[in-house]
């Protein structure tokens, strides 16, 4: 069976899950704020010596790979490179955009929320977005969005659609439309990087260790940039 060590830390939670066959068998998280950089190294630590006294092989690492807080990613990336180099296996990089909408794909009935919006945060009324359907498969892809009352008008014009991630409570009174549902405290854990990271190691879908760099927030700018001056 795979043993898997997942790291997310992308907004202010950080977390780190240990599975084994697709079960977590050990957990740590923090929801305190952005103090990744004093929790990181102490969660995985831990991990590591619950691996070793249950003589248990880690198989790959699964990262988060944003959008997301440039400090966040830049320290729980390296993380996930050291660990690749020092027990020499892939890395894996999953979309935190898709991590955040495969934790409500898998809990809310089907029928009841045909189109799923998660959103990252990127300071006044901008948000990374992406949209998918309720077996993940992306129906539009991640995007810089200025959000005002028009922004998903395509997509809640004939769908029910869920907004979350830390970038959708700020976006409740814009978005008026009867077919917006809003869910509170949403963030990507670990833990739900399982399931996703599990398919990629069976697939060998791994990324260059070496090379791979996750999609930062500041990268998100020049983009808003243009689309202020296009609207």
């Amino acid at each position: 069976m795979s043993c898997l060590l997942a790291i997310e830390t992308s907004t202010k939670v950080c977390s780190i899950a240990l599975s084994v066959g697709g079960e977590v068998v050990f957990e740590r998280i923090n929801t305190e704020g952005i103090s990744h950089a004093l929790h990181l190294g102490i969660f995985v630590s831990e991990a590591v010596n619950f691996a070793r006294n249950h003589q248990l092989n880690i198989d790959a690492v699964a990262v988060s790979a944003g959008p997301g807080s440039y400090t966040g990613l830049r320290i729980g990336v390296s993380e996930a490179k050291g660990l690749c180099y020092g027990f020499n296996i892939p890395l894996i990089a999953i979309p935190t955009l898709k991590l955040l909408a495969s934790q409500i794909v898998y809990r809310v009935p089907r029928i009841a929320y045909p189109l799923f919006c998660p959103m990252i945060d990127a300071r006044r009324m901008e948000v990374y977005a992406a949209i998918y359907d309720e077996k993940l498969n992306e129906i539009r892809q991640v995007q810089a969005d200025i959000v005002n009352e028009n922004t998903y008008e395509s997509y809640l014009e004939n769908n029910r659609v869920v907004f979350f991630g830390d970038g959708a409570g700020k976006c409740k009174s814009v978005i008026q439309s009867p077919n917006a549902v809003f869910l509170d405290e949403i963030y990507p854990e670990a833990k739900n990087m399982i399931v996703l990271a599990e398919k990629a190691l069976t697939e060998k879908n791994f990324v260059d260790v070496a090379y791979f760099e996750p999609f930062y927030l500041k990268e998100f700018q020049a983009t808003v940039a243009k689309n202020r001056l296009i609207q």
